[in-house]
């Protein structure tokens, strides 16, 4: 299989190339800058690398800061029908901008501090009569604690919201949670959590954040905090997620989460190799994309002939769950197999008949 990674070419996306070099026979470093979209009738669109149109790839692991959210959404926008894509399109958008990620996590009832959206300065002043203090105001975009400031009383928030205003862009006002400065992040591969830390603010600092200063430390999460973590990501459309999450009064609450997150820092906390884990996961995921690509195409030739009875034979690569052996859905496709029906099962070694009762 032929895999890539369209990044920027930091340090997180070198160390997820060497990784997927021991999965994938070839994987190409794809730098954003190069990258052209044509955004013609669906039959036209195409995206072209340094020019020429872009090579075919069996998985595409995208990535990047929030400045190329767009980018990044029309790439993988025209290539998730033919490649495997662990982020979803849509995750790019959503999840570079703080105000998107905390409508989309509402909707998956994913636990948050309260948060509201203020866009004018009339608004938020009667909103700062109302809070208690401190208070958290965020911008909408923005990463590794950049944009986010504390407020510890109505004076010193009425002068920020002032001059948030001035900047003519919508912001967020968030409830303070008091963890002494403490947050979790998880890191989310596929359905699982492969490595978590607590973070420990800087003296002075509430941001928990390494890159303001924070100190991080090796954590394991329980499994509810694992499940929200895991759940966030999901709202989002994003396999591979940072989720960073607060411990309130009545359990976990996501704060940010991050489609494109590094791995330096969480990797020499940990000595966990994610980046091993992240290629392992993109191959085993990109050859079942593959599988059911292929699937597809063999269904429609056969209905195409316009008779069933030429696909007597196919090859697939059984995938076993515990002790089930799942159909593909090609088979169920032409046998109209169901889950209310009963079967009979004929079994010897090296074989198996399935035939509806």
């Amino acid at each position: 299989m032929k895999a890539a990674v369209l990044s920027l070419g930091s340090k997180s996306s070198q160390m997820t190339i060497a990784a997927m070099q021991k999965h994938f026979e070839q994987v190409d470093a794809i730098n954003i800058k190069q990258i052209e979209v044509s955004l013609g009738d669906k039959s036209r669109r195409r995206v072209l690398y340094e020019g020429k149109p872009l090579a075919d790839y069996d998985c595409i692991y995208a990535k990047g800061s929030f400045r190329y959210a767009q980018v990044l959404r029309s790439i993988t926008e025209v290539l998730k029908e033919k490649t495997y894509l662990p982020i979803a399109p849509e995750a790019f958008i959503v999840g570079h901008d703080k105000i998107l990620t905390h409508l989309a996590l509402q909707q998956h009832n994913i636990p948050m501090p309260m948060t509201y959206l203020i866009s004018s300065a009339k608004a938020g002043k009667q909103l700062l009569t109302e809070v208690h203090y401190p208070l958290i105001m965020k911008f909408p975009h923005g990463t590794q604690g950049i944009g986010v400031m504390v407020a510890d009383s109505y004076g010193s928030a009425s002068s920020m919201l002032d001059a948030l205003i001035a900047l003519r862009q919508p912001f967020l006002i968030q409830e303070y949670i008091d963890t002494g400065g403490v947050d979790v992040r998880a890191f989310v591969v596929g359905n699982e959590v492969v490595a978590s830390v607590k973070r420990v603010a800087s003296r002075g600092e509430v941001r928990a954040n390494v890159h303001a200063g924070g100190v991080g430390k090796p954590y394991s999460l329980d499994t509810h905090q694992k499940r929200v973590a895991i759940d966030a990501a999901k709202a989002l459309g994003a396999e591979i997620c940072a989720v960073d999450m607060l411990e309130g009064p009545k359990g976990p609450l996501v704060i940010e989460a991050n489609v494109s997150p590094g791995l330096q820092g969480i990797t020499a906390t940990t000595n966990i190799d994610i980046a091993e884990k992240i290629a392992a996961y993109l191959a085993k995921r990109a050859q079942q994309f593959q599988n059911k690509l292929t699937g597809q195409q063999t269904l429609e030739i056969v209905e195409g002939l316009g008779a069933e009875q030429y696909a007597q034979q196919i090859i697939v690569h059984p995938n076993f769950r515990a002790d089930r052996i799942l159909l593909p859905k090609i088979v169920t496709d032409i046998t109209h197999f169901t889950e209310t029906d009963e079967l009979v099962l004929k079994i010897e070694k090296g074989r198996i008949t399935i035939e509806k009762l």
